[in-house]
């Protein structure tokens, strides 16, 4: 099968799920094409069977803005009749969805038709999709859509209440690829980190807003009074400064290291005792379980898709979001108690287990067999 996959190039999920989706579609033997604006950042080696097709932008002087759309619009016609692929996959609804239909029109006068699936991710619904600037589009999308996915069974019922949605979404939750996340025996880099046996938590993120980096920083101010710890602070953005500066007025900038992007975080959460996630929203978790993969247990809020992931009591714990306090006291009755926390990680690596890409790929491979064979069956539909 040839198929053209459209995402994001960044570190955010929607980026990282789709890079990792089309690798794992190519080693099946399947011809892939990604299409972004910049090489995506997990698409880190070469591989036969996949195509990077750059989007270029031209900057004029009459454009405030750069026409991104109408530019990937027509690229994906370009790659889609060139490369005569058998379908379009989508990620993130704005603006994918939306030029993957343009470029379907213009393809569909030319003869030629391409299904579309539309994969939803998170915050192109729940945040930036209720805006009403982007509401019509974003539903009109989706509805013209061949097939819809979603990342998480929240994430599907939130579309359909905040959106006029009149087809069916198939929940295919996120994956992790255990071989490139099993855990590794990394005692020389632990001990660089805490030279004196102190215990690591760790958080990875966008540093924005939603992420509430500040309240990992306040929660590791209160474990740290009780249990010597290290704090590895992985990502970056605009919260950044604002999380820098509160360190110092903490006095913990000797016990947290800002490590900005990493391409081999699997080596970083290897080495650590805890996960932390108190987002204020969160359609599925992916940093969670790649977390769960490498054996760390998760203290997280209970907000959107995260309780379908982190296990209350099993994989880790829960709680409302910006209870920093109950946060706390979760992280210190793992950390106090050494049989607990090895019994939690056991369990969190069997959680991530279930959600291995060999698992879930062979769910992405029947609903593409699916709609391709719908939309041969009624492409007016399509």
């Amino acid at each position: 099968m040839k198929i053209g996959i459209v995402c994001y190039p960044t570190f955010g999920g929607s980026g990282v799920l789709a890079t990792e989706l089309g690798k794992a579609l190519a080693d099946k033997g399947h011809q892939v094409h990604l299409i972004s604006y910049r090489q995506p950042a997990r698409m880190d080696s070469f591989h036969e069977n996949i195509f990077f097709h750059e989007v270029r932008i031209a900057d004029y002087p009459l454009f405030e803005y750069p026409p991104y759309e109408s530019a990937l619009s027509s690229k994906l016609v370009d790659v889609i009749q060139y490369e005569q692929l058998d379908m379009l996959h989508v990620h993130y609804a704005i603006p994918h969805a939306a030029t993957a239909f343009m470029a379907k029109q213009i393809l569909a006068e030319k003869g030629y038709h391409i299904p579309v699936i539309t994969t939803l991710h998170g915050t192109d619904i729940t945040l930036v999709g209720k805006d009403e600037t982007y509401e019509p589009v974003v539903s009109f999308s989706i509805n013209q859509s061949d097939g819809v996915t979603a990342v998480s069974e929240y994430l599907k019922a939130d579309t359909f209440k905040h959106f006029n949605i009149t087809r069916p979404i198939e929940v295919i939750p996120n994956f992790v690829d255990m071989k490139r996340f099993m855990p590794a025996n990394k005692d020389h880099f632990r001990k660089a980190i805490a030279p004196d046996g102190e215990k690591i938590m760790i958080h990875t993120s966008n540093f924005r807003k939603v992420k509430r980096v500040e309240d990992v920083v306040l929660i590791f101010h209160k474990v740290n009074k009780e249990v010597p710890s290290k704090l590895l602070l992985i990502g970056d953005g605009p919260e950044r400064p604002h999380i820098e500066n509160l360190c110092r007025q903490l006095g913990t900038c000797d016990q947290i290291r800002f490590l900005g992007k990493q391409e081999a975080v699997e080596e970083l959460l290897a080495i650590s005792d805890l996960f932390i996630m108190p987002s204020a929203s969160e359609s599925f978790g992916l940093a969670a379980l790649e977390a769960m993969a490498c054996r760390v247990p998760v203290i997280s809020s209970n907000t959107g898709g995260i309780p379908e992931i982190n296990i209350q009591g099993e994989t880790g714990f829960l709680s409302d979001v910006g209870n920093i306090e109950d946060m706390a006291q979760n992280a210190l009755i793992l950390l106090r108690d050494p049989g607990m926390l090895e019994k939690f990680r056991e369990n969190a690596l069997r959680q991530a287990q279930t959600h291995d890409i060999k698992h879930i790929l062979p769910k992405y491979e029947a609903y593409y067999q699916q709609v391709i064979r719908e939309s041969k069956q009624d492409p007016v539909m399509s």
